[in-house]
């Protein structure tokens, strides 16, 4: 399920889009700028997050520039402000929407899919040697081989991506896999991670690098 950091002070309309939004979306409500980092801080693999421009203790310009500082994320912004400056503001700090109080709400669940929708998930990787469906699970090789490696090996791999180029500690991907309540080793990572690594060839030690005392990562960049 998608994730959505909500930030709003104003209660009446937090709990109207918190309420909402949760029949679609795993929903994290903030109140304030604090709060708002508080959460981004303890997991940041939100896929949007719902901006106030106007909080108690800051701005929502300043939350976007911090947590795009710290790790790739999507936003939009909801606010009174609705003249040209602050949206220009808005949108040169990479926001995909801007949209003035007040709105329909049914207009905000459009645009929040349709902004969901424009980034979704991998479902294709074109390598030299392969080409790995996300949808059916399988891998094929340049020979015409098809494989079927274990469906979780892929669910990594698909994570590894979605989240380049951050770097996901041995923690972070066993939640986002097994969940919390279910707590594999960390040497059950790193066997996986062999076995991608085997099965992409020249690709696998390219793209999947390992950082020391930190975890994994999908590079896009040469090795050098």
């Amino acid at each position: 399920m998608r994730k959505i950091l909500l930030v709003e002070d104003d209660i009446s309309l937090g709990e109207t889009l918190n309420e909402r939004l949760q029949r679609d979306y795993e929903v994290s409500w903030a109140k304030s700028l604090s709060e708002a980092w508080s959460l981004f801080s303890k997991t940041k693999d939100y896929d949007l997050a719902i901006l106030d421009v106007g909080l108690p203790d800051g701005s929502g310009f300043e939350l976007a520039a911090k947590l795009k500082a710290t790790a790739p994320i999507l936003f939009l912004f909801l606010t009174a402000q609705a003249d040209a400056e602050s949206r220009l503001q808005g949108f040169e700090l990479g926001a995909e929407e801007y949209i003035p109080k007040p709105f329909h709400l049914k207009e905000l669940l459009i645009r929040v899919k349709h902004v969901l929708d424009a980034h979704a998930p991998t479902r294709e990787l074109q390598l030299e040697s392969c080409v790995v469906n996300f949808t059916q699970m399988s891998v094929t090789k340049k020979t015409g081989q098809i494989e079927y490696p274990p469906v979780t090996d892929l669910k990594i791999l698909q994570l590894l991506i979605e989240k380049s180029p951050r770097v996901l500690s041995r923690d972070e991907i066993m939640n986002e896999i097994w969940g919390v309540d279910k707590n594999p080793s960390h040497r059950t990572i790193d066997n996986i991670i062999v076995r991608l690594r085997q099965l992409l060839g020249d690709d696998g030690e390219k793209h999947i690098r390992s950082v020391r005392g930190v975890g994994y990562q999908w590079s896009t960049e040469e090795a050098t």
